[in-house]
């Protein structure tokens, strides 16, 4: 029959359509749970994280701030130190003991005496004083004013045969300049008998002036441009050896011995060189350390005839 066949054939294409159409609405579901699953793409690993981007902060002046140490952990860079605190002034390498002499074995020895003689005395031999002097250059002991056997002024003129009397007329200005700059008033007019015999008017030949024997260059300020004024010149000569002692620690050796031209690492040659110049005797008397301490400030006369202190002379060569 042809009407059975026809309805046959219209029954078998709705029911192979509709398997189609479920097929079709199952592979949608898959591909949109596929497309749940998958992994973020480039570009939205890449875009902004909103989320965290928005969150608050707390104003900067509210914030705590961080250490020094986090932010050179943060930087890889060291944290800044704290300046290292200045060096302490060198411990003195000598003592006194109740002999009154100095003991110390810095340069071979002290090799001092309680008594004065010719090349030693109670502040030490003069190879010690002079220490370096003919092996790499000067480097002395220190030596502070604390360490000196001293004779004051006073107690210095009060003897007959004391070469301080010289000085006597310019006692108060040396006891007045000892006061202001704190140096023993024995020490300044000791300086004025080693470089003048304490003559005011003595002009060196290097063109030094007065008592002190104080350089051109000090005379700034003289009254009325005389820098051989007895109260100016042991002012003057005071003030600047105040100096070199604060410079040096207070080590009395370099401080004395800057005051007649030494310098630390100078040599026998050195000290000797001008002998050869028109300026013989701009010479560093090799002699000035052993005389000033263990003669002058001992009220012992360094140039008597008799008992003259020293090794070298070297000045004598100049007449």
């Amino acid at each position: 029959m042809k009407v059975p066949t026809i309805v046959l054939a219209l029954f078998l294409s709705a029911a192979t359509a509709n398997a189609s159409l479920n097929h079709a609405h199952a592979d949608i579901a898959a591909r949109h749970a596929s497309i749940a699953r998958r992994a973020p793409t480039s570009l939205e690993k890449r875009a902004p994280n909103t989320r965290s981007r928005r969150r608050c902060q707390a104003p900067a002046s509210n914030r705590a701030s961080p250490s020094p140490a986090n932010v050179a952990a943060a930087n890889n860079t060291p944290a800044p130190q704290a300046a290292a605190p200045a060096p302490a002034a060198p411990a003195p390498q000598t003592q006194w003991q109740t002999s009154g002499i100095v003991h110390s074995d810095y340069c071979g020895g002290a090799r001092a005496t309680p008594e004065t003689s010719r090349e030693t005395g109670p502040h030490g031999h003069i190879d010690f004083l002079n220490c370096g002097i003919h092996s790499g250059g000067w480097s002395p002991p220190y030596l502070g004013l604390g360490d000196l056997h001293i004779v004051p002024l006073g107690t210095a003129l009060q003897s007959g045969d004391s070469p301080f009397h010289a000085c006597a007329p310019f006692r108060g200005i040396f006891e007045a300049a000892a006061g202001e700059y704190g140096v023993p008033a024995i020490m300044l007019a000791s300086f004025a008998m080693q470089e003048s015999s304490c003559n005011p008017n003595t002009v060196g030949g290097g063109g030094e002036q007065g008592l002190m024997q104080i350089t051109q260059d000090k005379c700034g300020g003289a009254p009325n441009g005389d820098c051989r004024n007895p109260d100016f010149n042991i002012r003057a000569g005071a003030r600047y050896f105040a100096e070199r002692l604060a410079a040096h620690n207070g080590n009395v050796l370099l401080a004395l011995g800057q005051y007649n031209g030494w310098f630390p690492g100078m040599t026998f040659e050195r000290a000797t060189a001008a002998q050869y110049s028109a300026c013989c005797r701009c010479q560093n008397n090799l002699d000035y350390l052993h005389q000033f301490l263990n003669g002058w400030i001992r009220n012992i006369n360094s140039y008597n005839a008799n008992n003259r202190l020293g090794r070298y002379f070297n000045l004598d060569v100049c007449g």
